[in-house]
C-alpha cells in the first residue's frame, strides 16, 4: 500500500467522512487531504421519500388504513451529521463500507429506510391510538403536527431530519364500510341540505316577488295621487292664468274704447273749433255787413251761442268721464271676482282631493291592521286549541296506560260523568207508572213420588193451561176458543168493560 495522500472534493449534495489516523472520531468535510491510515467516504443530503400505508386503531377500536409519504434526509448541521454519519453509514447487515481505492469513495445507506420506516410506523400508531375518528377528521393539521412532532424526536438520534410530511385519505380496511358510510352520509345530508336550501330560496323569492309587487303597487298608487295634485295646481295656475289673460284683455278692450272716444270726442271738438271759424268768419262777413244795424245783436247771439256750445262740450266730456270710470270700475269688479271665485273653487277642491284620499288611506290601514288582527287571533286560538286537544289525548293515553287499557279509562269516565247513574235514572223514568200484573201458579207438587208418576207430564200440562190462557186474556183482551177453553163469567164482565181494565190500569 503507498503511503501518498489523495485529495477528495465531493458533490454539492455530498459530504466527506474522514476517519483513522489522526482523528478521535469522524471529520465532516466538503473537501480534504487523506492521509495514509485513514478512511474516506460520502454522504448524500439528498431527501428520500417513505410510501408507507399503515393499518392504526382509533380509540373506539375502528380500525383504518392511513396512506402517508414523508420525505427525509440528512440533517445539514455539524452535529446532525456527525450522529447520521456514525449510526447509519455501512451496509445494511452492519459490515464495514468497502475501503476507498485510488479515490473511490465508499457509500452505502441501503438499511436506513428500514430504520426510518420503524420509527415512522411506531410513532404514528401510537399517536392515532389516543385520538378519535372524528379528531382525525376534524383536526388534521393538528394531527399532521403530532406525528411530524413524534417522528422527528424519534430522528433526532439518527441525525435525520423530515422536510414534509403528506397524510391522505383515511381509508377502509378490507371488510369494513366506514368511509364509505361516512362518504354516503355527507353526499344524502348535502342533498338534502341543497333541497331545503332550493324551497328557502324559492320561497325567498316569491315573498320578494310579492314585495315588490306590492311596492311597486303603493308606488304607482303614490304617483297617480301626486299626479292628480299637480293636475289639480295646473288647472288652478291655468285658471288664474286665463283670469290674468282675460283681465288684460278687458284692459286693453277698456282703453281702445276710451281711445276711440277721444279720438271721436276729439274729431268732433275739431270739427266744431272749424265750424266755429267758419261760423266767426262768416259772422265776420256779416258783421261787416250788418255792423250798423246788427252789431250789438248778433255779438249777443255769437257769445250765447259759444257760451252753449262750450256747456255742451264740458257736458260731453263729463259723461264721458263718467262713462269711462264706470266701465272700468264695472270690469275691474268682475276680474277680481272671477279671480276669487277660481281661486276658492281651487281651494275648494283641493281640500276635498287632500280630505277622500286620508280617508280613503285611514280606511285601508284599519282594514289591513284589522284582518291581520283577526288572522292572528284566529291562528292564536287553533294553536291553543290544538295543544289542549294534544295534551288532554297525551294525559287520557297516559290514563289508559295507568288503568289498564281502553277498557278501563272507559269505565273511569263513566264513573267520573256519572253515567251509570244516568243510565239508572233513564231506565227508571222508562218504567215510571206502568203497573205489570204478575202470575205465578204451580204446575203440580215436586216431591219425591212425582217423580215415579207417569201421568205428570200430562197432568202438568193441563195445570198450566188456565192460568197460562187467564193471563194472556188480561195483558190483551184475547180469549181463547170456545173448543178449547171457557173462560169463567166474571173474567168474561171484566174483558166487556174494555181496555181500561187491562194491565191494571185504573
Amino acid at each position: 500500500m503507498a503511503l501518498i495522500p489523495w485529495y477528495h472534493v465531493a458533490e454539492a449534495n455530498e459530504y466527506l467522512v474522514v476517519t483513522g489516523a489522526g482523528i478521535d472520531k469522524v471529520l465532516i468535510k466538503k473537501k480534504a487531504w487523506v492521509k495514509p491510515f485513514q478512511r474516506v467516504s460520502k454522504i448524500s443530503l439528498t431527501p428520500f421519500d417513505f410510501n408507507i400505508t399503515l393499518q392504526a386503531m382509533t380509540v373506539e377500536k375502528l380500525k383504518f388504513s392511513l396512506p402517508a409519504t414523508f420525505t427525509i434526509g440528512p440533517d445539514d448541521a455539524s452535529e446532525s451529521l456527525q450522529k447520521y454519519a456514525v449510526l447509519l453509514t455501512g451496509e445494511s447487515d452492519g459490515s464495514a463500507p468497502i475501503a476507498a481505492g485510488k479515490g473511490a469513495v465508499a457509500a452505502g445507506r441501503n438499511h436506513v429506510q428500514d430504520i426510518v420506516k420503524g420509527v415512522i410506523e411506531g410513532e404514528t400508531r401510537s399517536i392515532v391510538s389516543t385520538m378519535t375518528m372524528e379528531e382525525l377528521f376534524r383536526e388534521r393539521q393538528v394531527f399532521k403536527g403530532k406525528v411530524i412532532q413524534g417522528v422527528q424526536s424519534e430522528l433526532d438520534q439518527f441525525g435525520l431530519r423530515i422536510y414534509n410530511a403528506n397524510v391522505k385519505e383515511l381509508q377502509d380496511t378490507p371488510g369494513s364500510e366506514y368511509f364509505t358510510s361516512l362518504s354516503r352520509k355527507a353526499h344524502e345530508g348535502a342533498l338534502n341540505q341543497a333541497k331545503v336550501d332550493v324551497a328557502d330560496a324559492r320561497m325567498r323569492g316569491e315573498v320578494g316577488e310579492a314585495e315588490k309587487q306590492g311596492k311597486t303597487k303603493q308606488e304607482v298608487a303614490k304617483i297617480h295621487a301626486a299626479t292628480a295634485v299637480l293636475e289639480t295646481e295646473r288647472k288652478g295656475e291655468k285658471a288664474l292664468a286665463d283670469a290674468k289673460l282675460t283681465d288684460k284683455e278687458i284692459k286693453i278692450e277698456k282703453e281702445l274704447n276710451l281711445a276711440r272716444i277721444e279720438a271721436k270726442r276729439a274729431a268732433e271738438q275739431r270739427d266744431t273749433e272749424l265750424n266755429t271759424d267758419v261760423e266767426k268768419k262768416r259772422a265776420a262777413m256779416e258783421l261787416e255787413r250788418l255792423r250798423a244795424t246788427t252789431v250789438t245783436a248778433a255779438k249777443i247771439a255769437k257769445e250765447s251761442e259759444q257760451q252753449k256750445a262750450d256747456a255742451r262740450l264740458y257736458a260731453q266730456q263729463q259723461q264721458a268721464e263718467g262713462q269711462k270710470f264706470a266701465e272700468q270700475a264695472d270690469a275691474e269688479a268682475a276680474a277680481y271676482r272671477r279671480l276669487k271665485d277660481a281661486e276658492a273653487n281651487f281651494q275648494a277642491r283641493e281640500r276635498e282631493a287632500e280630505a277622500a284620499y286620508v280617508v280613503a288611506k285611514r280606511a285601508a290601514e284599519a282594514d289591513y291592521f284589522r284582518h291581520e288582527r283577526d288572522a292572528e287571533a284566529a291562528l292564536l286560538s287553533r294553536q291553543r286549541e290544538a295543544q289542549g286537544l294534544s295534551a288532554m289525548a297525551k294525559a287520557y293515553g297516559d290514563m289508559s296506560n295507568v288503568l289498564g287499557g281502553p277498557q278501563g279509562l272507559m269505565q273511569y269516565l263513566m264513573l267520573q260523568n256519572d253515567t251509570y247513574e244516568k243510565l239508572a235514572n233513564a231506565n227508571a223514568n222508562a218504567i215510571r207508572g206502568l203497573a205489570p200484573k204478575i202470575n205465578v201458579w204451580n204446575t203440580g207438587a215436586q216431591g219425591e213420588g212425582s217423580a215415579a208418576d207417569p201421568t205428570a207430564p200430562i197432568r202438568n200440562l193441563f195445570q198450566s193451561l188456565p192460568p197460562l190462557l187467564s193471563t194472556i186474556n188480561d195483558q190483551t183482551g184475547i180469549q181463547p176458543p170456545s173448543w178449547l177453553a171457557q173462560m169463567p163469567q166474571e173474567q168474561q164482565q171484566i174483558v166487556k168493560q174494555g181496555p181500561n181494565g187491562v194491565n191494571g190500569a185504573k
